[in-house]
């Protein structure tokens, strides 16, 4: 063997090296935004609970601060770790592309009522800015079902892909 076929065999060997820590990167974040999207669940649910039992405002407040964050980290953890590498056209896998493209503006749509809920009531610094709190909650309530439901279709061709290609690369 020369050195020309050492050369190409490690050429090869890093690129399959970079492109197994790519897909293990992609399964921690599909990981780490399925636990963020709980956090988030979890919270809205317990926000919720706050109208039935007359919670004061300090508390409304204080849960109401934490979701906001929960939300909007959840919502940036998508764009930027799931979302941007096929936004930007540097996915190669058509079955991803193609489910990216059928999921899109539903994913798209509820980001857009997610920033506007913060938008309102980030700042929120009295009674009368919380107003429509629970309205505006039961609505968020129903953006965040609808993107999951497009957002596991998406979760579930990208992680499947990626553990069929490290399943075979382990049997290799």
């Amino acid at each position: 063997m020369n050195d020309s076929h050492i050369d190409t065999i490690a050429e090869i060997a890093q690129k399959v090296s970079t492109e197994n820590e790519r897909r293990q990167r992609q399964i921690h974040s599909i990981d780490t935004l399925l636990t963020e999207r709980q956090e988030v669940l979890v919270t809205m649910c317990a926000l919720a609970e706050l109208e039935s039992k007359d919670a004061s405002f300090d508390v409304v407040l204080e849960i109401l601060k934490f979701f906001n964050q929960a939300l909007v980290d959840y919502t940036a953890l998508g764009h930027f770790e799931i979302y941007q590498r096929i936004i930007e056209g540097k996915e190669r896998r058509e079955s991803v592309k193609r489910v990216a493209n059928q999921v899109y503006l539903s994913i798209s749509a509820s980001t857009e009522k997610i920033v506007e809920f913060n938008d309102k009531y980030e700042g929120a610094d009295g009674q009368d800015s919380l107003t429509n709190l629970y309205k505006d909650l039961s609505a968020i309530g129903e953006a965040m079902a609808e993107r999951i439901e497009a957002e596991d279709q998406l979760l579930y061709e990208l992680s499947n892909r990626a553990l069929r290609r490290n399943s075979k690369a382990t049997l290799a």
